[in-house]
């Protein structure tokens, strides 16, 4: 699907023997999040791994799903998990490809790898016939988002979090 000018990694499809390694890294994004905001994001579990695992691999096969992997000399280095979806009301949209994780290993970013996930991902939703790209990041990663600008993506939306106490809820 792609590669660095570098020649040393390509994007691809993930496959199979893919998702152990993806669910350690949906760990570690779980992880990274509540770090950023533990009253919004939930933390990471010991079981957060395997359940990730499960589920991304019970995803790589539905039609309207894309799971890209970023490989390098043999090793799994970062991933995209995205989908193309229909109308929804809720986010007041129409059919849209949405990015739903973009994950680097810590050891391998500000090498390009998140750039090429993220424009290997835009590409197969583009072909796929996504209309639109939509993606959420969190608030507290300018990293990310400063990737996002320099792809094109604009700001749409601010999620804003108030925390009830529990002595208030009813």
């Amino acid at each position: 699907m792609g590669m660095d000018t570098t020649g040393k990694t390509t994007v691809r499809p993930a496959r199979k023997a893919d998702v152990a390694v993806l669910g350690k890294y949906g760990a570690m994004l779980v992880a990274l999040h509540h770090q950023w905001d533990r009253d919004r994001f939930i933390p990471a579990a010991k079981s957060t791994p395997a359940s990730y695992s499960h589920w991304l691999e019970s995803q790589i096969p539905r039609p309207e799903i894309v799971v890209l992997v970023a490989e390098r000399a043999g090793a799994v280095i970062g991933y995209t998990y995205a989908g193309l979806e229909g109308y929804d009301y809720m986010d007041l949209r129409g059919p849209a490809g949405v990015i739903y994780d973009l994950f680097v290993d810590p050891d391998r970013r500000k090498e390009g790898v998140g750039r090429m996930l993220l424009l290997a991902t835009i590409e197969e939703l583009k072909m796929r016939g996504a209309p639109q790209v939509l993606l959420s990041t969190a608030h507290k990663n300018e990293a990310a988002q400063s990737l996002f600008s320099s792809c094109g993506f604009r700001p749409t939306m601010i999620e804003m979090t108030l925390n009830i106490p529990p002595a208030d809820r009813t």
